[in-house]
């Protein structure tokens, strides 16, 4: 019996998890081993169908031995639209060890009629905005980059992250431990019961996290969006179909 080919799937979001499933209920012809490989920032991950590897890979040069190792047919880089060192290696990697990459990156959010909206660069430029437009803050950028914040000291800020963060945190903190998908619904009576005035969210995209800008929107409240970094892959597409159906072609 042949060798199934390996495709792996830099993972942890729900693109990525959906892209597994798909593969390994109806893999291209000939057969696929579907590696999916997480970061292993949380500890409780929702594991997608599949083999599953937690941790890094070394940087790019790990990333491009493994591949060599594993004889791995393609890359799909279904990570963060902010997980910029990640999907950097995997250009790097890909390109030194010879394997196709894709990147699977969903579309980024639009301002609609209503929004109020202040992009920025970073969250450094967020927290520096932020005393001139409100005081009460709904931070929803996760766990990860709460330092820039952390000197707001006339500020409150309610975190919402699946886990505590580790980082230095702003002294007026509540924290809010919970996993989407949120309703509208639920979102408005949340920022009412704060009295929230602003809303921080980097621009994560998809329709699974968009409640709080919808609620925002009812609400009238200022949202500080920060903006996602630039494509690193020469491929991208934006739907799990796309990205299935490219896996199938690098596979024929």
């Amino acid at each position: 019996m042949a060798e199934r080919r390996v495709v792996l799937i830099l993972g942890g979001t729900s693109d990525a998890r959906q892209l597994a499933a798909r593969l390994v209920a109806q893999p291209p012809p000939g057969g696929v081993r579907v590696v999916s490989s997480l970061a292993g920032r949380t500890k409780a991950p929702v594991l997608p169908p599949g083999e599953t590897r937690v941790g890094g890979f070394g940087g790019a040069p790990g990333l491009a031995a493994w591949l060599r190792e594993h004889r791995a047919a393609a890359v799909v880089d279904a990570t963060h639209p902010f997980a910029a060192r990640i999907s950097a290696n995997a250009v790097a990697a890909c390109a030194a060890a010879g394997v196709p990459l894709l990147r699977l990156e969903r579309t980024g959010w639009t301002e609609r009629d209503g929004d109020d909206w202040r992009r920025v660069g970073s969250a450094e430029e967020a927290a520096a905005l932020l005393p001139g437009v409100g005081s009460r803050v709904f931070l929803t950028t996760g766990r990860m980059e709460t330092a820039p914040y952390a000197g707001l000291d006339d500020l409150w800020f309610l975190l919402r992250s699946v886990e505590p963060p580790e980082d230095a945190v702003p002294r007026n903190l509540e924290l809010l431990l919970a996993r989407g998908p949120f309703t509208v619904e639920d979102e408005i009576a949340l920022m009412r019961r704060h009295g929230i005035d602003v809303v921080v969210t980097k621009d994560s995209g998809g329709g699974q996290t968009a409640a709080k800008l919808d609620a925002a929107r009812e609400l009238r409240l200022p949202v500080v969006v920060i903006s996602r970094p630039a494509v690193a892959a020469e491929t991208c597409v934006a739907s799990v179909a796309e990205a299935e159906r490219w896996v199938a072609h690098v596979l024929e």
